[in-house]
């Protein structure tokens, strides 16, 4: 069944305040995790069709991460070889992840974010303690990995429509060596840039009426997250960065299990419809 956009105005706003407040907070503390909210708000919530919610969540994304990296800038905890070597690659593999998007269906997408975000909750649950001195004796070798990882993240920024946050953050840590707080404020321009430039690629794909992204929404979003970026960055220095990423991996846990029992059934029906095992009638009237 075809999702529609839920067009009543209350509907609509409060899932976009209280969304856009959670993006925002997890951006500003993390650096991370606001995809991992975002389409599924806009998928379950509004009930926006799946690949205009990766669209409009690249949009909302890319617009809270520009917001919060304001004040890392300021604070000079951006590390700029890092985000030239990591989201030059990144920009260009988010552009060929769009483009390859739309050979894959909405419900694929969101099984694949679905294992992303696994992914994500065992590489925070595993990351250990990381220095808080940059680092000054960094290798050809660090860069190169930090260049394929921007250009895989990249990627996957495209196909599934996430940020990448969860996965540049760790990288930059491992690979680049940064200390967390700058990792984190790199990660926020880093996800700017290939945001940005995902956004502007699905504008291409997404021309029929039922995928048409609702930029009302996407505004209320960025405007409202812009916010809750600001809150969670003043809150990063006072709650122990350790003990949110152990929070945050749980919820994603939550969030992957979610989708991958509701659109990991749907998918299941198909199969069994187009092998033979089950007819086209009684998969219509089993929803």
């Amino acid at each position: 069944m075809p999702r529609h956009s839920n067009d009543g105005a209350i509907p609509v706003l409060i899932p976009s305040i209280i969304g856009g407040l959670l993006i925002g907070l997890c951006l500003g503390l993390l650096g991370s995790g606001g995809s991992i909210i975002t389409v599924p708000l806009l998928v379950y919530l509004l009930e926006h069709e799946p690949k205009a919610a990766i669209g409009e969540s690249l949009a909302i994304v890319g617009g809270i991460a520009l917001i919060a990296a304001i004040w890392p800038v300021i604070q000079r905890r951006i590390d700029w070889p890092s985000v030239v070597l990591f989201g030059i690659p990144g920009v260009g593999g988010t552009v060929v992840g769009v483009w390859s998007s739309q050979f894959i269906s909405g419900e694929m997408q969101l099984l694949i974010f679905a294992v992303v975000m696994l992914l994500a909750a065992v590489l925070m649950l595993r990351g250990g303690k990381t220095s808080d001195e940059a680092p000054t004796d960094r290798t050809p070798r660090d860069f190169v990995l930090l260049t394929l990882e921007g250009l895989f993240v990249g990627v996957l920024t495209g196909v599934v429509g996430v940020g990448g946050g969860f996965l540049i953050v760790p990288a930059l840590v491992l690979f680049g060596r940064l200390p967390m707080k700058m990792a984190v404020g790199t990660s926020l321009l880093i996800i700017a840039l290939k945001s940005g430039a995902g956004f502007l690629k699905s504008l291409d794909q997404l021309t029929t009426d039922a995928d048409a992204m609702n930029l009302s929404v996407v505004a209320t979003f960025i405007l409202i997250g812009g916010v809750g970026s600001v809150i969670g960055g003043s809150l990063g220095s006072r709650i122990p960065q350790q003990r949110l990423k152990q929070i945050f991996a749980v919820f994603l846990l939550v969030m992957a299990s979610f989708i991958l029992i509701r659109e990991g059934g749907t998918l299941l029906l198909i199969d069994d419809i187009v092998s033979g095992r089950t007819s086209a009638a009684e998969g219509v009237g089993s929803n």
